[in-house]
């Protein structure tokens, strides 16, 4: 093992015994970069250094978790895996008298919020929960507030009509200063809450569970531990939607999933377990 190796693994020891925040098992070369982005930014000269930093100093410990947190989201990113939410899932869960539905890894919740506008549109948000965790609590308080900046509403309107929305999209907001506010009828049925992927348990039972481009950043055992929670977390016949940049190993498909679309990388959980 390298140096520069061990001084990320000392950090990450660090980092989650001083704060609880544990990325021990993240992709080895996307911790790296952003751990040294971070030495960068804070003008260190060494990744000890960075350690001896965060251990003393709350606010530095913080901005390192805010580096290494996953955030990439917008309003129907990646419209085709919502028009197959619209078109291929939520018709086999009309019969269901409740819906729980958990964003695990939901940063600042508008995956969520885009869920809840599909949902109302096929008629299911009045019998439907939505769960948005993450581990950032920074993060989540954005995700309550649900606001948006009014620069991304051009991008937003288009991915929301290019996932089957024909609607009017301003009629799921209101304008307020220089941002757009989800309106409370679609937060009704929303809960938000702290949950760790890394080290927490299951903490329901879903019909659905959407984690898209996050297990991209975890190593395989890190994977396979987050793949059992969903799989523990899943009603029979339930579905598992990840990214499309995700990769579920072959064991994972023949002991526990179908494939429902193999491109947008949706699977349903067989009832053989």
């Amino acid at each position: 093992m390298d140096i520069e190796q061990l001084e990320i693994e000392l950090l990450f020891e660090a980092l989650n015994r001083r704060y609880g925040y544990d990325f021990r098992d993240y992709s080895y070369e996307t911790a790296r970069r952003r751990v040294l982005q971070r030495v960068a930014m804070f003008n260190l000269a060494t990744i000890g250094e960075l350690q001896h930093l965060i251990l003393h100093d709350t606010n530095a410990a913080n901005a390192l978790v805010r580096s290494l947190s996953i955030n990439v989201t917008e309003m129907f990113r990646d419209p085709d895996f919502f028009m197959a939410v619209r078109k291929t899932i939520l018709p086999c869960l009309t019969e269901q008298e409740h819906l729980k539905i958990w964003h695990a890894g939901c940063a600042s919740g508008e995956e969520v919020y885009s869920m809840a506008i599909l949902l109302k549109e096929e008629g299911l948000h009045g019998h439907t929960r939505l769960y948005g965790t993450d581990f950032n609590d920074t993060i989540l308080e954005k995700a309550k507030v649900g606001l948006m900046p009014l620069g991304q509403m051009q991008q937003n309107i288009h991915n929301y009509q290019s996932s089957g929305g024909n609607q009017d999209f301003a009629d799921y907001y209101h304008a307020r200063y220089e941002g757009a506010i989800i309106n409370n009828s679609l937060k009704k049925n929303i809960v938000f809450s702290r949950h760790n992927l890394t080290c927490d348990r299951a903490f329901g039972i879903f019909h659905m569970i959407v984690c898209r481009n996050v297990l991209i950043y975890f190593n395989q055992r890190l994977k396979d531990r987050v793949l059992q929670l969903f799989v523990d977390s899943l009603r029979v016949g339930g579905y598992l939607c990840l990214g499309s940049h995700e990769t579920l190993m072959p064991n994972w498909q023949r002991e526990a999933f179908q494939v429902v679309d193999s491109d947008l990388r949706i699977y349903q959980k067989m009832e053989t377990l």
